[in-house]
């Protein structure tokens, strides 16, 4: 069985987040970068599969030269190969553009059954891509699963919302899973030597047959206009109980249409 890994280098959310001024997108060098943290749970998901039968893990990402970090703390984690999508044309690339490399990745890797991720990443925050993703490979999608089972040429997912759902689904399938499904293993010594040894596949938008055109800033459907700062954070009004606190409170409240 083989199983690929979506995983994601993201902007540390524990650091000040920047932008680009010349065209606002993210700024990926400026700040530490670590793998999306949800992208952990799908990570943990495909290694519990491995580890209970016979499966190969394949972390796959793309972006710039550092988010071959992220393949690398799938790899310390357990999985046993990876690939790292990296090229100057994607620079800015909508979800839209990013679905079509991942999706074309993932066709050349070959004979896939599974494709785990997690259900957003932790910057863009769209929660699009696996599905747009399944839809260009023509496979089935369950998003926000909390808990997975595989049952031969199925998987049976649970989903918690509203109310929950059991959904199954025919494999090859792309899951997308919530930070429900699992706790992810930090990476022992043992696997983070490990990891160091293990093969990282570098590959261009000419390794996958996509021009450059179809990707990046200029041919993405949606960009960011304007960045503004969240302003600084003013001093609250004091109310002082002087018997009468009560009333001062629901006053408060009521002008600022809070009751």
């Amino acid at each position: 069985m083989k199983i690929i890994a979506l995983v994601k280098h993201v902007p540390d959310a524990a650091a000040d987040r920047t932008f680009n001024d010349a065209d606002n997108t993210t700024d990926r060098v400026g700040v530490d970068g670590i793998l999306s943290e949800l992208d952990e749970y799908a990570v943990e998901a495909a290694l519990k599969i491995a580890e209970s039968g016979d499966a190969e893990v394949i972390a796959v990402t793309m972006g710039p030269e550092g988010a071959v970090d992220a393949v690398k703390r799938a790899l310390q984690m357990g999985a046993h190969s990876g690939v790292h999508i990296v090229d100057d044309a994607l620079h800015g690339s909508d979800a839209l553009a990013t679905s079509r490399v991942l999706a074309t990745a993932i066709e050349k890797v070959g004979d896939v059954d599974l494709v785990l991720s997690g259900m957003a990443s932790t910057d863009g925050g769209m929660s699009v891509v696996p599905a747009m993703v399944a839809e260009r490979l023509g496979l089935a999608h369950v998003g926000f699963v909390g808990e997975l089972t595989l049952n031969g040429a199925t998987v049976t997912a649970r989903r918690d919302a509203d109310v929950t759902e059991t959904v199954e689904a025919s494999l090859p399938a792309v899951v997308s899973v919530t930070d429900q499904i699992n706790e992810p293993r930090y990476p022992s010594f043992k696997g983070i030597m490990a990891a160091k040894k293990k093969p990282v596949e570098t590959w261009s938008l000419a390794d996958l047959g996509i021009e450059s055109e179809a990707v990046g800033l200029s041919a993405a459907w949606s960009v960011v206009d304007a960045i503004d700062q969240r302003p600084e954070r003013t001093q609250g009004e004091i109310v002082t109980d002087e018997g009468d606190g009560g009333v001062k409170l629901a006053e408060y409240l009521a002008s600022q249409k809070f009751v």
